[in-house]
């Protein structure tokens, strides 16, 4: 009996049932693609298309002991391809950075003229009243009569020349020998023989004239030293740092000190000095390597002045050569200007600089940083000698409870007395044993900056019998005095810079993993685009042509 659709359903129930009837003839499984045919079926088109070498023989119709060699070989091949990648990914990790030569040599007219500090071995002059340091120092252990027996005036020059002199001559550990807090800074000033008197006479670029006009006063842990061509304290330290009231603008000659108030910085590590900058500019530098582009000082040496116990024997000055923008350190290294001694120094820039490139790694990688990374809690600038200083000063804080008069604080921080010299006298040595071969210990990290300055020197020197010079001369020095001469210029014209770059970049790393892959399976990116595109969009493309 044949139905009639239009007779028997209602309106539009015939159209559902041809909905259904495809419905049903779509899902039925003799009409749609096995899944797992597809993907057998995209395996073999796979093997015989695809670029990577030893793929195809796994496709085709050969024995299993061949399928299984070929299985083998590119087991083999994946397995020393990760290898080597593993290693080059560690090189390009741990040493991603190597330092070289610059391609051009740089003019010493783009850098600043080292900065000079002197220090003079003689801490006071020698009093007219009164027991000398050494004696002091025979019957230091008689607490109470030194006490009694002192002015309060001769007990703090006492307390501060311990402060200031030599740590070798103290064979035992210092008592308290007062209970009132002494102006270090002020005494020291006030038993100190004024620059005037030891640096007789100063030429500066074939200028002479006197030298309180280039020294500034500094205050070091060997006492009141002089700097030339440093930067002012107000540049140097932070504002609410002791060291910027003290070394602000001070001057050894007050005349001048209006002159300092409107010097401008000029430079800085990683900029150098503006294309417009005038030659005379702050801080000062040369254009050539003549002896009359240097600084000659003539040094005296008030030799009834000397107190051999302070000084530990030794006599003259100490010599600090440094970056303008770094604190003078006396412990690290000074060359030392003897009497009767015509001492030439020869300066050889040694600079780093840093590509570009190397500030996308962090700072453990590339073991530097780089301007405006790292900061400093009493220093304006950062480089590696002032971080150590305020390292030292914080770990100096740490163990004795003070710190000494010299080091950067702040005015809230108690000054260490003269019991506790030994304590921050073996500071430094207990905090370099302690944080020694151990940088995630290291609390100060204090790394080089990745543009830096130093000076290397080369020294020469010969006798200077100051006796016969001034009678040749007609000249005559009344007091019981000792000279040296000293000059100071560049060796050369130019230097070489060393630079720090990429060793391997990322295009570096990639291209070694595609080489390697490419050497032993013939792999490269479009063979991995052409992996994803069988898994995917062609696998979809034959599931849906059988529809």
């Amino acid at each position: 009996m044949v139905i009639n659709n239009s007779e028997n359903f209602p309106p539009g129930a015939n159209l559902k049932l041809v909905g259904i009837s495809q419905l049903a003839k779509k899902d039925s499984p003799t009409q749609k693609k096995n899944l797992r045919e597809g993907l057998k079926a995209i395996y073999y088109e796979y093997c015989s298309n695809t670029s990577v070498h030893g793929i195809q023989y796994l496709g085709q119709n050969r024995p299993r002991k061949e399928i299984f060699f070929w299985l083998c070989i590119f087991i083999l091949s994946i397995f020393y391809c990760s290898q080597i990648i593993a290693k080059v990914y560690q090189k390009w990790n741990d040493t991603p950075v190597i330092v070289s030569f610059s391609e051009h040599s740089t003019p010493v007219s783009d850098i600043p003229f080292p900065a000079i500090t002197i220090c003079p071995e003689i801490r006071r002059r020698a009093p007219k009243d009164g027991p000398s340091f050494s004696l002091l120092l025979k019957n230091l252990t008689l607490d109470s009569e030194i006490s009694q027996n002192l002015t309060k005036s001769q007990l703090g020059e006492f307390l501060t020349l311990l402060q200031t002199c030599s740590t070798d001559v103290y064979t035992s550990k210092i008592p308290k020998l007062s209970n009132e807090s002494f102006d270090y800074i002020r005494i020291i000033d006030d038993m100190a023989i004024d620059i005037k008197e030891q640096a007789m006479a100063c030429e500066w670029l074939g200028i002479e004239g006197g030298c309180t006009d280039l020294f500034t006063r500094t205050y070091t842990d060997h006492g009141l030293c002089y700097t030339f061509n440093g930067f002012n304290g107000t540049d140097l330290y932070r504002e609410n740092t002791t060291q910027y009231r003290l070394m602000g603008l001070e001057s050894t000659a007050t005349e001048t000190s209006e002159k300092r108030l409107n010097r401008t910085l000029n430079w800085s590590l990683e900029e150098g000095y503006p294309k417009n900058a005038p030659l005379k500019t702050y801080p000062a530098r040369v254009v050539s390597a003549s002896t009359t582009a240097s600084i000659e000082i003539a040094l005296r040496i008030l030799t009834d002045n000397t107190d051999y116990t302070c000084s530990a024997g030794t006599e003259g000055y100490k010599i600090v050569l440094h970056t303008p923008s770094d604190v003078a350190s006396l412990s690290k290294r000074f060359v030392r200007i003897s009497p009767r001694k015509e001492v030439s120094i020869a300066v050889k820039p040694v600079m780093l600089t840093t590509s570009e490139g190397v500030a996308n790694y962090s700072p453990d990688k590339r073991r530097c940083y780089m301007n405006g990374e790292r900061y400093l809690k009493f220093f304006k600038i950062y480089s590696e000698r002032n971080c150590e200083m305020e390292c030292l000063t914080n770990f100096t804080l740490k163990e004795c409870g003070c710190v000494k008069f010299s080091m950067p604080r702040t005015y809230d921080m108690p000054l260490c007395a003269e019991d506790k010299i030994t304590c921050y006298t073996e500071a430094e040595d207990k905090m370099l044993l302690e944080y020694f071969g151990d940088r995630d210990k290291d609390p100060c990290k204090c790394m080089p900056s990745c543009t830096s300055l130093d000076y290397d020197v080369e020294i020469s020197q010969s006798d200077f019998n100051e006796q016969q010079i001034f009678s040749a001369f007609g000249l005559a020095d009344r007091e019981a005095t000792k000279w040296s001469l000293l000059m100071i210029h560049f060796k050369g014209n130019e230097f070489i810079t060393s630079k720090r770059s990429e060793l391997y970049g990322f295009a570096d790393f990639l291209a070694n993993c595609g080489g390697i892959l490419g050497l032993f399976m013939g792999f490269s990116i479009l063979s991995l685009i052409e992996f994803f595109y069988h898994l995917t969009l062609r696998l979809w493309s034959n599931m849906s042509s059988n529809d």
